[in-house]
């Protein structure tokens, strides 16, 4: 069975960004945008980081511009990409993402894996990369982002899984017993320090 590296890894991306998109269906307005941490991350806010990110990584670094500007980058206000603020709809939003994985995907589409790039805002001694790299490091991103996704909308409203189509959950798990037997073996384990 023969592997085409590039093909693989932009299937692992996209498998990830539906994993993402997955985990906002079905909930409210509110509940896509309210912080659900100390630190304020919520699913919109991620969708739209996860914009950005694809945008910077695959258009910017890769020397290939894409046409748009967003405003939020200058505002001065930290960690604005991580919100969508009461006037950016949700389909906004989602609107954007779609614009930025498809010129995201373009970019990985018409570009060798060893395309030279450079991320301005890495280390001197790291900054020069290729498209191999940043797939990797957007495949890491991303999925480290699906896992805070996973865990807001199960704290949400219990829905859990790797997407719609596939779980990855054991089938029949008895939730709130192996809820019990995680809490046991924790007080146990305390209890001997």
């Amino acid at each position: 069975m023969s592997s085409d590296p590039k093909a693989d890894l932009h299937r692992y991306l996209k498998a990830a960004r539906e994993s993402l998109l997955w985990k906002l269906e079905g909930l409210s307005d509110y509940d896509v945008r309210r912080p659900l941490t100390p630190t304020g991350t919520n699913l919109l806010g991620l969708v739209k980081h996860l914009a950005g990110v694809e945008q910077g990584y695959f258009g910017d670094c890769m020397g290939r511009p894409f046409g748009e500007t967003w405003p939020w980058l200058d505002n001065g206000e930290p960690n604005a990409d991580m919100f969508a603020t009461a006037d950016e709809s949700r389909e906004h939003i989602l609107a954007l993402h779609a614009r930025a994985t498809a010129f995201a995907d373009s970019s990985i589409d018409e570009l060798p894996l060893d395309a030279p790039g450079v991320v301005p805002w890495w280390p001197e001694d790291r900054k020069h990369v290729t498209l191999h790299l940043l797939l990797v490091h957007v495949i890491a991103e991303t999925n480290r982002h699906c896992g805070h996704a996973d865990i807001l909308r199960e704290t949400l409203d219990g829905t859990a899984g790797l997407r719609a189509a596939v779980s990855n959950l054991p089938d029949g798990q008895d939730w709130p017993a192996h809820w019990n037997r995680v809490e046991q073996a924790a007080k146990e384990a305390a209890s001997r320090t």
